[in-house]
């Protein structure tokens, strides 16, 4: 009788840690967009189902027990407009710490529908702007986790060769596209460029530090002036400022390993190493041309 009591708590354990590994977490806090102050008693959901909780009185808040993979949080209070986040990976190992910035409304209806659309649109260019998540640039075919090869599938707009991702809007030239990161503009984002061009063989982007991706191909925004074909604007990730987290990632031509944590009480890190591999490949099938890319490397 009492091995067989045994038996069952033993695999009453089991199913519990089999449960607990195919399920995952996501932290946070909510915070006013203005005033920068901490809203306490928010309700937080994982977006598509039923798991939520209600934030603490310091504005924090803690979702167990959610599928792994890429997941929205949908934040609602009284008073404040309706927030659908951006998609946070999450993993075993990988827990996302989500700081949410709620605006106030001017209103407040009975009944709200939130409907998910797969571009956003904003009040400066309602119809030019189209936004992309860390999920579509990484799940792209044949994207190769590069964001300009992403764009190059869009609407209205054309590419060079497959061995560049150089874009072209509305007939402009290669060299008319500007590039934003976290508001500060940068020349160019790829390596090899060629002289008179944005594009390049291997874009310099890291996926795994990028939140989202803006891109503008008309009405550009009031401070994004002196604009010919298209603005392109990069939102960096927070690291976590709760615990360490460890992604590595495998790719066709390179691998790599980002780190994030906390530094201090408010403080951050992010760090990320990338190498490619291609060389070594081409010397293992002895193709004649790998020397001139490690001279390039």
């Amino acid at each position: 009788m009492k091995k067989i009591f045994l038996l069952i708590i033993v695999l009453q354990t089991l199913i519990v840690v089999s449960q607990d590994k195919n399920n995952g977490v996501i932290s946070g806090k909510i915070i006013d967009a203005k005033t920068r102050d901490v809203l306490p008693f928010v309700n937080v959901l994982v977006y598509g189902t039923t798991k939520g909780v209600v934030s603490d009185e310091n504005g924090g808040f803690k979702i167990t027990n959610i599928p792994l993979g890429y997941n929205k949080i949908q934040v609602s209070f009284i008073g404040y407009e309706t927030l659908i986040s951006d998609e946070y990976l999450v993993t075993n190992d990988n827990i996302p710490f989500v700081t949410i910035e709620l605006k106030e409304s001017d209103t407040n209806l009975n009944e709200v529908e939130v409907k998910a659309n797969l571009f956003k649109k904003s009040v400066q260019s309602p119809l030019s702007l189209q936004s992309l998540g860390v999920a579509e640039i990484e799940k792209n075919p044949g994207g190769n986790r590069d964001v300009l090869k992403v764009i190059q599938s869009f609407p209205g707009v054309a590419s060079n060769p497959g061995f560049r991702n150089d874009i072209i809007i509305r007939g402009g030239a290669t060299s008319e596209n500007k590039f934003y990161l976290d508001g500060i503009e940068v020349p160019v984002i790829n390596h090899f460029q060629t002289q008179g061009a944005t594009g390049g063989p291997v874009g310099i982007m890291n996926a795994d530090l990028i939140r989202k991706v803006d891109f503008y191909s008309s009405a550009f925004p009031a401070n994004r002036g002196n604009t010919l074909s298209s603005v392109i604007e990069f939102t960096q990730k927070r690291g976590n400022p709760t615990a360490l987290n460890t992604r590595a990632t495998l790719g066709t031509s390179d691998a790599g390993i980002t780190l994030d944590g906390p530094l201090g009480d408010n403080t951050t890190f992010m760090l990320s190493v990338r190498q490619s591999y291609l060389q070594f490949l081409f010397k293992l099938i002895k193709l004649p041309f790998y020397q001139l890319i490690t001279i390039f490397s």
